[in-house]
């Protein structure tokens, strides 16, 4: 992939969407790009007449086509603004509102603008929105905030929370 981005060489693969679904695809790939603990390909898309982003780890079979193409300017500033404009624009599977026992400037500093919005409620609590398509990585990323919770939405992100809690206590004891 990184070859034919380097080369302006058409990519032809097999695709996995969030929702589950295949399908092929044809591109001419413009970079790869590292955004938090995922790769992703940025490139056009000649089917759809589009820019995409590709998660890497979705992708099956990636193959150099042998055809050329001029490389197309890219919509954003470079590829990694255009992948954070993907992500933060695209809607999650799973939207969760969380009360912090911290203050929200507290939290700011921990939490990166794309995994969601803080709003102080007062001095000592925020309100937390965000969302993932993975409610055992969006429980992950809460718990390890290191501050006392209230999940008020979605309740599927409860029971995550409990077998999260569970695997914990076995392994601390």
């Amino acid at each position: 992939m990184a070859a034919a981005c380097r080369d302006s060489e058409c990519l032809r693969f097999g695709y996995r969407s969030r929702d589950g679904t295949d399908s092929r695809r044809e591109v001419e790939p413009h970079s790869l790009v590292n955004h938090g603990r995922r790769w992703y390909l940025v490139a056009w898309d000649r089917r759809r007449e589009d820019w995409r982003t590709f998660r890497v780890d979705r992708l099956a079979r990636p193959a150099a086509t042998g055809v050329r193409f001029i490389p197309r300017t890219l919509p954003a500033k470079d590829a990694a603004a255009y992948v954070e404009q993907s992500i933060t624009g695209a809607p999650n599977r799973f939207e969760a509102l969380i009360t912090l026992r911290a203050a929200a400037e507290e939290i700011a500093g921990r939490v990166p603008a794309h995994w969601g919005a803080i709003e102080p409620i007062d001095e000592h609590t925020c309100a937390y929105r965000t969302g993932d398509d993975d409610l055992r990585w969006l429980a992950l990323r809460i718990a390890m905030l290191g501050v006392d919770f209230e999940v008020h939405e979605p309740p599927e992100l409860v029971e995550h929370l409990r077998a999260l809690a569970v695997r914990l206590r076995r392994a601390a004891r």
